[in-house]
């Protein structure tokens, strides 16, 4: 069951890179940085995600980070989830997303599975949502 909204962020794709093309199928790798909120703290979130374009034309990724608070408290975080393009060139992805933490004010997560909406335009633009999954 989809639960509440534990998180929230909007940043840009700060570089993006062509990992290979064999077989007709890009792989393409895309760093971001974004600020938001992460259980109501304010928080820096960096991460790099690889993306394969399937036959079908949806993608396929996973990805990697680490969220930062002011106070010097990390999160790091794994996750996939599958993407579409649309005629505007925004890419949304739906995926689920899971976390590792030493902080006690996030310690609640490292037993927490997420689920995200992360949607990423032309420009580099990107907002997130993430959701507890119960």
């Amino acid at each position: 069951m989809l639960g509440d909204l534990i998180g929230e962020e909007q940043g840009e794709t700060t570089g993006i890179r062509v990992l290979s093309t064999d077989g007709g199928h890009p792989v393409l790798e895309a760093s971001f940085q974004a600020t938001g909120t992460l259980l109501g703290t304010g928080v820096k979130d960096m991460g790099t995600y690889e993306s394969v374009m399937r036959a079908d034309g949806t993608l396929f990724g996973e990805g990697q980070g680490v969220i930062m608070t002011q106070g010097g408290d990390t999160v790091t975080w794994h996750g996939s989830g599958v993407g579409r393009l649309d005629e505007a060139g925004t890419v949304h992805w739906r995926g689920a997303i899971f976390w590792e933490t030493a902080a006690a004010a996030f310690s609640r997560l490292n037993a927490t599975a997420g689920v995200f909406e992360f949607e990423t335009d032309e420009s580099g633009k990107a907002t997130a949502k993430v959701y507890e999954w119960k």
